[in-house]
């Protein structure tokens, strides 16, 4: 007997690949500090052996939950326009529903993004976001 379906182990590693390739656009976001699995690790995406903290793909849709770094605020941006540019990287990889969630502030700001008493123009993350 045959089927159409495709092989488990096909669908794994399409699932594994769907959460880290998630994962990675959230994370080169500008202002984006880091994911985040909630309070109980519930937002997540679980895997043989692993999970993908802070992604959680569902057949409606996919759920990203991140904390954005301080030096957001510091310079004024708008947390929604954060969240905007996060759902557009992980639009451009799911055709599905995509649901982003600011779940906290990272108290200390992020060495990647340049701050005031760091190097790098203040404006950074305000010109890569528009």
């Amino acid at each position: 007997m045959t089927t159409d379906r495709e092989p488990a182990a096909t669908a794994v590693s399409t699932g594994q690949e769907l959460a880290d390739a998630v994962a990675a656009a959230v994370l080169a976001v500008p202002g984006v500090a880091r994911l985040h699995s909630g309070a109980l690790g519930e937002a997540a995406t679980y895997l043989p052996g692993r999970r993908v903290p802070g992604v959680r793909i569902r057949p409606g849709g996919v759920e990203v939950h991140v904390v954005v770094d301080r030096a957001v605020m510091d310079w004024r941006v708008p947390l929604p326009e954060v969240a905007e540019h996060v759902h557009r990287a992980v639009a451009a990889l799911v055709p599905a529903r995509v649901h982003v969630y600011i779940d906290d502030l990272a108290t200390e700001p992020s060495p990647m993004i340049p701050s005031p008493d760091r190097p790098g123009p203040a404006g950074t993350i305000r010109t890569h976001l528009e």
